[in-house]
C-alpha cells in the first residue's frame, strides 16, 4: 500500500508540474516539464533522502556514541521488526526530529541537538519510536518525495515572471496568480496525504517503545520549544516542514484544513487515552523523569 500511495503522489505531482509547464510554454513547455518530471521522479526516489538530510546539514552519528543513541535506536528497531536505520544529528536548538528513506532497508532518523538536550531518555525513546513507525508504515517515501516536488513546483512557479510566453498567455494578473496558486496546489497535494498518519505513527510508536506517556510528554516539550525557537534550515526549506514530528515553522491550535500536522494537544489526548489515562491539566513538563512513567501501568527497556 505504501508503494501505491507513493505512485499516486508521483503521478499527481507530475501532472501539476506538466500543467505549470503548459501554462508557461504551451505544449512544448508541457513536454519539457514531463521530461524534467520523469527525471525528478527517478532521482528523488533514489536520492531524495540524502537531499533532505543535506538541506538540514544532518551529520551521521557514529556507532558507539557517548549518548547511547545507536544502542537505543537498535533496540527500538528490533521491537519494531525493522533493520536498524541510519542515525543523524542536526545542530539546531529547536527540539525536533524526522525520518526519511525510500523504504525500511534505507531508513534514516534525524534528531536535533535541542531534542537531546530537552528530553529525558524515556521521552527520546518515544520520539525515535514514532519516527521508526513512519519508516515501517512507508510514510517516509511519501513524505520525502512530496517535499522535493513541492519545493520544485514552488521554484518553477516563481520563474513565471521571467517567461514571456506565460505573460502572453495569462497576462500579468494570470502570471501572478500562477506564482501563488501553483505552490498552494502543491501544498494541497502534500495535505492530501492524510494527517491521520501522525496519529497512526503516534500509536505505533507508543507500542514500539512500550509507553504512550513517554511520547505524550515529549510532544508537549517539543511543541513548547518549536513555538519559541527558530529552525533556520526549516525556514529556508519550508516544503520539508511536514516531515518533522512537530511543525518547525509555526504552531496550529486546531486541526484545520490547511495544517500539515494534527493539533499537538489532540495527539497528546489520544496517547493518554491509549495509556488508559485522562489528560492531566496543562502544565509545564519537568526536566526530570516523567512522573507519568511510574504510574501509567506500562513498562519498557528504559524505565
Amino acid at each position: 500500500m505504501g508503494y501505491l500511495k507513493t505512485a499516486i503522489l508521483m503521478a499527481a505531482m507530475t501532472a501539476l508540474f506538466m500543467g505549470i509547464g503548459f501554462l508557461l510554454g504551451g505544449s512544448g513547455g508541457a513536454v519539457i516539464a514531463l521530461v524534467i518530471a520523469a527525471g525528478m521522479n527517478a532521482y528523488t526516489w533514489w536520492n531524495s533522502d540524502q537531499m533532505i538530510l543535506r538541506m538540514h546539514n544532518a551529520q551521521p552519528v557514529t556507532r558507539g556514541d557517548r549518548m547511547g543513541l545507536h544502542a537505543m535506536t537498535a533496540e527500538l528497531a528490533r521491537n519494531a521488526g525493522l533493520p536498524e536505520p541510519k542515525l543523524y544529528i542536526i545542530d539546531t536548538p529547536q527540539p525536533n526530529a524526522f525520518a526519511t528513506g525510500r523504504n525500511p532497508a534505507n531508513g534514516a532518523v534525524a534528531v536535533t541537538t535541542g531534542l537531546i538536550r530537552s528530553l529525558t531518555r524515556e521521552e527520546l525513546a518515544g520520539v525515535i519510536a514514532h519516527e521508526l513507525a513512519h519508516i515501517r508504515n512507508h510514510d517516509t517515501a511519501i513524505m520525502t518525495v512530496t517535499a522535493t516536488f513541492a519545493g520544485a513546483i514552488s521554484m518553477l512557479a516563481n520563474f513565471a515572471l521571467f517567461f514571456g510566453g506565460s505573460r502572453e498567455r495569462l497576462g500579468l494578473i494570470g502570471t501572478l496568480l500562477l506564482m501563488f496558486l501553483a505552490p498552494f496546489a502543491a501544498a494541497l497535494v502534500q495535505m492530501a496525504i492524510s494527517r491521520t498518519r501522525e496519529y497512526a505513527a503516534d500509536k505505533a510508536g507508543a507500542e514500539i517503545c512500550g509507553n504512550p506517556i513517554w511520547l505524550a510528554s515529549a510532544l508537549e516539550k517539543i511543541a513548547m520549544g518549536a513555538a519559541r525557537i527558530d529552525n533556520h534550515a526549516a525556514e529556508r526549506h519550508p516544503a520539508t516542514a511536514h516531515m518533522f514530528i512537530i511543525n518547525p515553522l509555526h504552531m496550529h491550535k486546531h486541526d484545520n484544513l490547511f495544517a500539515t500536522h494534527p493539533a499537538t494537544e489532540n495527539r497528546i489526548v489520544a496517547l493518554h487515552a491509549l495509556a488508559g489515562q485522562s489528560r492531566p491539566a496543562p502544565q509545564k513538563v519537568g526536566t526530570g523523569r516523567s512522573r507519568s512513567t511510574r504510574n501509567s501501568g506500562h513498562s519498557g527497556p528504559w524505565a
